[in-house]
Formats: C-alpha cells, structure tokens, sequence
C-alpha cells in the first residue's frame, strides 16, 4: 500500500486535493491529516487499556467501540447507511481525531466487522482513501468520489479503467524466494493405494497472498510457488468435533461432488487435536529478532515489536523471557526474566529500544537463542524459541540445505522453533519454511497487527503448544470404490509408504485444538474417466470390502517420549452426500482459489467466479472468512 500511495504522490496530489469531500467539522484535507492519529497512537491507546469510541459525529451518533484489535462491531442499520467507506470521528481519552473504517465486505448477516484504517503519515503530501484501493479500484479519479460516498463505491469497483494503473508488482517480488514444487497428479489405486505425508501446520501461504492482493497483485503477478494449498486451507477453523477423552485425534470425514469437475468426488478429512489446559504450562520464551538493515521498514521490526508486545500481555510471573538479536552481530538483550508486574517496564522498553542495522548473521543468532533456551530450560513446559525475519540471511549459513541440517540436530534438545515471516521485496520464504519445519515448530506470515494477534494470542494454543510430534497419516484406497486419487496440496510434505511406521522419519508437529484439513480429488471406480487394468488386483473371497471407501491411520509420538502411537479408522461409503455441510463446501472453496491462483492443470471448471458464486451461498461464521470472501471478490475485480 505505501508502495502505491508513494508511486501515485506527485501526480495526483492537485486531482486529489480538488476532488476530495471533507467530513463535517474538518475545514481543510491538512486538518484532517492533523487531526487524525496514527496507528502508533491507537496501539498506544489500547495498551493503556482505554476503550476508543466510534461516532458518526463528535459527541452524537456512537457506533461502536473498539476495545482491542482493529475491528468494531457495527449494526446492520448504520452498515446498510453507510455502505463501504465513511469518515468517522474516534475518541480516546483526551485523544480525538477524524479516520477512515471501511466495511470489509458488501454483504454481511446480521453485524458486520468494521476495519480501522490508520492515518497516512505527514510527510506524505498527498490524503485519500486506502480503503477505497484495497476495495480493487484502479481510476484515482473515480476512487476520490467513491472513497466518501458509499453509494458509488460499489460500481466504482466494477468500472476499472486505465488510466492511473496499479504498477506492475514484479519488481517487487525480484528478491523473493519460494521452493519449487511440481503439484502431484492422480495415482491409480490399483497400482499405489497407499498416500502417505506428514502434518502440516504452516498458514504463511494464504497471509503472504493476502498481502499480495491487499497490495494490488493480479493472479498473473502472484508466484505460482508461493501458493501451498493446504496452508490456505488450514488457516481457517471449520469445528470439528473434539478428541473423546483419552484420545489424541478425532477424524471428521466427508464425501460429495467435487465443485470443479462433477464426474470426480472430493474426500475431506478433518483432524483435530485435543485440547490442553495450556494456562498451567510454564513457558520459556527466547524472541529470536533479526534487527538487519532489511528489517527497518514499518512492515518487519516495527510489527515485529508490536507482536511481542502483544504476547507478552499474555504471560504470567512464572514465565520466562529472553530477546536475542542479531545483526551484523548477536546480542543478549534479555536473558530468563520474569514478566512480573515489577519486570514488564523493563520489559517493553528494551523491545521499543530495538532498531533494524547492519548485515544478517543469522548463524549466530540461532545458536545463542538455542543456548539461551537451553539454559532456561523447564522441565515440562513449553521450551520455545520464536523467530522474526524476513529470511535474508546473508551471514553464516544461509544456503537452505545447511540451515535444515544446522536445524535438525539442534531439535533433538527439545526445544521448539517457530517462525514468523515479515515484509516484502526480499522474503526469503523457502528459508523460513525450511527453519520451522527442521526446528519442529510452525510458519505463520505477520502482514498486520491483526494477524499478530490471531497467531500469538487468540491461537496461541494451536500454534504454541504442542501435542503430538512427527505426526503422520497415511490412507489406504479400496480398488473397489475408488479408481484414482490426488491429494490436494501437502506437495513438499509426501513421505515414502515405508516411512509411515519408521520412527526414525521425521515429521509435523500439532499444537493443542489445531484442525488441519486433507482434501483428494478421488476418481470413482464406476466413473467413465476410470482407468481399469487388465490385470489387476484379484478380489479376496473371504473379505467383502465393497462399503468401504478405505482406511486412515494417523501415527505419532506424545511430547517428551520416544515411544509412537498409532490409530485406525474406516472410511465407509456413507460418508458421501449430496448435501455437503458449509465448513466441506468452504474448504473446497478455498482450495479451488488457491488452485486457479497457481493455474492447475488440475482445476477443470474451476474459477475465481464459480468461488465467489460458493461463498455467496455460505454462512461465513468469522471476520477471516468473510475476509476471504472480500479477497476473492478483489481479484475479481482486477481480473
């Protein structure tokens, strides 16, 4: 977004300034810059625990608070009023000011979710409407009317015209980097019935092309490689049913019409750990911060520093905290303290203090937070280091292959390491991939504080808090109702059929209540596409296997043991129906999008419009699915 706002700057500036609208009690567009505060000032306000107020206008109409994170409940009253964008006027204290909401999306239920749009900072000399270009508008000219006039937002979003284009985003994208994979088409039962791959936990994918398209990208400009299907699909929570006690997983299984090609059938198999009083497990935290020159921008350290504040409201007296960062160098900021009531000053002042400078000796960063870890080690707690990068290792080791050994070894300690990935124009995703993955931890993208909050405190028990370790899954197809199979997503995750029960493999790890989500493609066996062989499977005349679709097993190790378990289930026909429940309809969706976004050979009929027409069935439960939806309708717009 800073990309466009400074790009469109100068020649816009004298447009702009003539066609703006200026709400009620604001004199001038510069009053409103001045008047207005910032997300720094806002992120200040709720740290202090004071409610912000929302209202039409000051001291009249209230629409709402916010009393954390960047959304508001409105009515559908006002929302149907005011449509996609509005001025509103924000009280704080002693701290007032005129800011933008818009509405994330034209068709709410019953109450709608409202996002606070931060004020552009001063030195831009230049004031109009983010929302209005997050809404997909590329004509500046039809934006300015449209940003404060609800009514024509919609059809300004319709009309693109090019005459203030978007910049072509691949300059960008130049100092990003992605694993290549090759997407893994249909296998014939009768040859291989066995699929075998290991859990995945990762989300980065879909919040790093949610970043794309927030930012103005086309499908044809989104990198193919950085669309992993299966992390677009278990970002989202779909409640399936909790473990019964005693059990680690419970298995939610579902079969019906596959949306892009009717002659196939989707299998959806949701997997669900069980929960785990994470309140009464001490952690020890070590926040890995690389402070490089490359972290500099608002989008990296900044948040960065935000998230850890965050985080850090959520730990108690008998937690510890250790900060190390690394830049040309590595440095020891905070070592095992205590965030009591006496520390926390202490605290967030030594993470303000941070500052992005220098080189990426990421080498010698990772090695002192493993020390670190290891030092503050508690017997049975949660013994966690927490990475921020942007991945551009340019000291040390920094090819993937000798981070991944480098990783490994360091894992067999006990302590876990996540990632979290930040900024763009030199993401080095493949590495942070590869880092989480080695480090049996998790890969989650913070592209807004609102993200930093979903991963790091509303499912922090999913994402920090593991249950089961190398979890493993492995599906057996039955050659008699089942012809060919293709597992959607899960490419660089695959593990050889021999590997299932060979402890020594490693694999994912799951956090406690974490859904993850397989979805194949199957090819019937009495479908005309089927491929029958000659000389095929002889049918066993002491079993009759004939209602069986096939069997899943799941194996795994419980934290802190060497020992595996395993767990069987029977895949029955009659988990086909014609009338698919919305989380089997919404992960389809979703998988669907992330397909056509990596052009599939796979996808058949599938478009972004045909998900659209899906999503406009659906009752979306939560913010993020209707903020899938806005994206999808984004693209469409641009497309």
């Amino acid at each position: 977004m800073k990309r466009l706002q400074k790009y469109l700057a100068i020649t816009l500036t004298a447009l702009l300034a003539a066609a703006f609208v200026v709400p009620a009690g604001a004199s001038d567009p510069a009053a409103v810059i001045t008047a207005g505060f910032t997300e720094t000032d806002y992120d200040a306000m709720t740290a202090l625990g004071e409610s912000v107020t929302v209202w039409a206008e000051p001291g009249k109409e209230e629409i709402g608070t916010i009393a954390d994170g960047e959304l508001v409940h409105v009515s559908r009253e006002w929302y149907d009023a005011n449509k996609n964008v509005t001025w509103c006027y924000i009280t704080c204290g002693d701290i007032s000011g005129w800011v933008l909401l818009s509405v994330l999306d034209l068709d709410f239920p019953a109450e709608g979710y409202v996002r606070f749009e931060e004020m552009w900072e001063e030195e831009v000399e230049m004031l109009y409407a983010p929302s209005a270009v997050e809404t997909g508008l590329y004509d500046m000219a039809v934006e300015s009317e449209a940003a404060y006039n609800g009514s024509m937002a919609k059809e300004a979003y319709w009309e693109p015209t090019e005459m203030y284009p978007y910049p072509f985003p691949e300059f960008y994208l130049e100092g990003e980097t992605y694993e290549e994979y090759e997407e893994t088409g249909f296998q014939l039962v009768e040859s291989a019935p066995l699929s075998t791959f290991s859990a995945d936990v990762d989300t980065a994918s879909y919040a790093n092309i949610r970043r794309m398209i927030m930012d103005g990208y086309g499908v044809l400009q989104i990198p193919e490689d950085a669309v992993r299907a299966e992390e677009f699909v278990n970002y989202f929570s779909y409640d399936f049913d909790k473990p019964e006690d005693g059990e680690m997983f419970s298995a939610s299984v579902e079969a019906s019409v596959c949306p892009w090609n009717e002659s196939h059938n989707l299998l959806m198999i949701g997997i669900r750990a069980k929960d785990e009083n994470v309140k009464e497990i001490r952690q020890n935290l070590v926040f890995l911060v690389d402070i490089s020159g490359s972290m500099w921008s608002n989008d990296k350290l900044p948040l960065a520093k935000k998230g850890m504040l965050k985080l850090l409201d959520t730990l108690t007296p008998e937690d510890t905290i250790s900060i190390v960062t690394y830049a040309s160098g590595e440095d020891l900021v905070l070592d095992g303290v205590h965030p009591t009531e006496r520390n926390l000053g202490h605290i967030k002042a030594r993470i303000n203090q941070l500052e992005a400078d220098g080189s990426t000796a990421g080498e010698k960063g990772l090695q002192m937070a493993y020390e670190v870890a290891k030092e503050n080690y508690i017997e049975g707690g949660n013994n966690r280091i927490i990475l921020m990068t942007d991945g551009d290792l340019n000291v040390g080791i920094s090819d993937p292959d000798d981070l991944e050994r480098f990783i490994t070894e360091k894992a067999k300690t006990g302590i876990y390491l996540s990632a979290l990935g930040f900024g763009e124009g030199n993401l080095r995703d493949d590495v942070i991939e590869r880092l989480a993955d080695c480090g049996n931890g998790n890969y989650s993208y913070i592209d807004s504080a609102l993200e930093a909050k979903k991963v790091l405190i509303d499912e922090a028990a999913s994402t920090l808090f593991t249950v089961a370790n190398d979890v493993k899954f492995q599906i057996e197809f039955n050659p008699e109702a089942v012809n060919a199979y293709r597992l959607i997503g899960y490419e660089n995750r695959r593990l050889a059929d021999t590997d299932f029960r060979d402890d020594t493999k490693d694999a994912g790890e799951i956090g406690a209540g974490f859904e993850m989500v397989a979805l194949y493609e199957l090819i019937p066996a009495d479908s005309d596409a089927a491929i029958n062989l000659r000389y095929g499977q002889t049918e066993s005349e002491e079993n009759d296997f004939s209602d069986e679709l096939g069997v899943l097993s799941i194996r795994w190790k419980g934290t802190g043991s060497e020992e595996a378990e395993e767990k069987s289930i029977i895949i029955n026909k009659d988990v086909y129906t014609d009338n698919p429940t919305n989380a089997f309809r919404f992960a389809a969706s979703v998988a669907e999008f992330a397909q056509t976004l990596r052009g599939s050979d796979n996808n058949g009929t599938g478009s972004l419009e045909h998900v659209y027409d899906i999503l406009q069935e659906l009752d979306l439960d939560d913010e993020y699915k209707e903020e899938f939806k806005y994206l999808v309708r984004t693209l469409l717009g641009r497309e």
